[in-house]
């Protein structure tokens, strides 16, 4: 990032205001009948209310369409165990997109705990103040054992976004991607470079999407995960497969996908020579990916590309799906996010990029024409087609599930 840059973003975090979001008022609080209705007495009849029947809180409270933003600051947006306090910026950024693109109301709670169990003891005292957690940026491995107790504690979803929120917008694109190559996720080839919490969740939401576990390969900084070692976590430990296959030459030969969740550099044009035709390659470490496009591309014309960068085509970001999978989820209230609304998420973000691209995109973004193809294999986050795609998908997943404790309300029908 050039000085200029940097000093931007100083700049907009600080002014016109600290920080990027802020409370609002939905009621009237001028009057004093306004007030006594606000606060005390009229706010006693409420909490009888609720006293009584605590799902009366989804009717009298904010609670429904509330999520809060939580982080121990373990591992920050790429930049590593800086503390909860760091995290607050980003943290921040998540609820303002929340609010941005989906209409949420959204908290950031930074949690000092000494160890996993004081931070899900943390949360779980606090969750029922709100509609859905969103975990966030948690070093792996804490985060699978963090998530785990959460949404066994729970009554609300829990996502740790950087887990399935990368993975289901991973899934989506590498589902577009493979057709365009003419290969089939059940018979690709698969190599991921990181075995960190984002990389686990991807690899597991392929393989409930159809991808075998037998043609994936996934390396850590010791090499490919192999059932001959013996130094494994159980998330590691679900990816090891029988091979002979140590290194990232060994395992890129003849590959057909190449998912990159670790560092800039990594995939060389020489290893990329060695995979198969029109390989896939989705070099999403920020900001530096394991190959620039332009390098790749070089390399390999037959290429198909995709980053975690918005400055080249075809972007592995976030926000095409945690504001919207959280908004199908509060809709029709369900208690936990489950691997059918996931895998419902998937598909619909896939198909969207199908559709004819509108006027609105074309105008955000500067161009002319776009259309789906090799540099277009994931909607565009200006998208407003984005809300009623994913959230109608989720909640029809839910209800059909039953997870959901609401009907299907009637704008998602049909």
């Amino acid at each position: 990032m050039s000085q200029d840059f940097k000093q931007a973003a100083l700049d907009y975090h600080e002014f016109p205001r600290p920080g990027k979001i802020s409370v609002e008022l939905t009621t009237p609080a001028e009057t004093s009948k306004d007030l006594s209705l606000a606060y005390s007495p009229g706010v006693a009849e409420p909490v009888r209310a609720i006293a009584k029947d605590p799902d009366a809180a989804y009717r009298y409270t904010a609670k429904g369409n509330l999520v809060a933003v939580i982080s121990n600051g373990s591992a920050i947006l790429g930049l590593g165990d800086l503390g909860p306090l760091a995290s607050k910026p980003v943290m921040e950024g998540k609820a303002l997109l929340f609010k941005r693109f989906a209409g949420i109301d959204s908290i950031d709670i930074e949690v000092d705990a000494e160890s996993p169990q004081a931070f899900i003891d943390t949360v779980a005292r606090i969750a029922d103040t709100f509609g859905g957690i969103n975990l966030e940026d948690i070093k792996a491995p804490e985060c699978f054992e963090i998530e785990r107790a959460l949404i066994e504690r729970c009554e609300i979803p829990v996502f740790h976004d950087d887990q399935h929120g990368t993975a289901i917008v991973t899934a989506a694109g590498m589902i577009n991607a493979l057709e365009l190559a003419g290969k089939k996720l059940e018979e690709a080839q698969i190599v991921c470079l990181g075995a960190g919490a984002a990389a686990s969740a991807c690899m597991k939401l392929l393989i409930n999407m159809g991808a075998k576990v037998e043609n994936i390969f996934m390396l850590d900084r010791k090499g490919v995960i192999h059932s001959g070692r013996d130094d494994l976590t159980p998330e590691k430990a679900a990816f090891a497969t029988e091979t002979e296959k140590r290194t990232l030459e060994d395992a890129i030969d003849g590959a057909d996908v190449f998912v990159g969740l670790s560092g800039p550099n990594l995939l060389s044009p020489e290893n990329l020579l060695k995979m198969a035709e029109s390989p896939v390659v989705f070099a999403c470490a920020n900001p530096d990916p394991e190959i620039l496009p332009d390098l790749a591309r070089e390399t390999r014309s037959d290429v198909i590309m995709a980053t975690g960068r918005s400055d080249f085509p075809n972007q592995v970001n976030n926000v095409l799906g945690f504001p919207f999978i959280f908004r199908g989820a509060l809709d029709v209230r369900a208690t936990a996010i489950n691997e059918e609304m996931k895998a419902a998420a998937v598909i619909a973000l896939a198909e969207l990029a199908k559709q004819p691209v509108t006027q609105e995109v074309l105008d955000a973004y500067g161009l002319d024409s776009l259309e789906f193809g090799r540099e277009y294999i994931l909607p565009k986050a200006t998208d407003s087609r984005l809300l009623n795609a994913i959230a109608s998908a989720v909640a029809n997943a839910a209800v059909d599930t039953g997870v959901a404790r609401l009907p299907l309300p009637e704008k998602y029908k049909g």
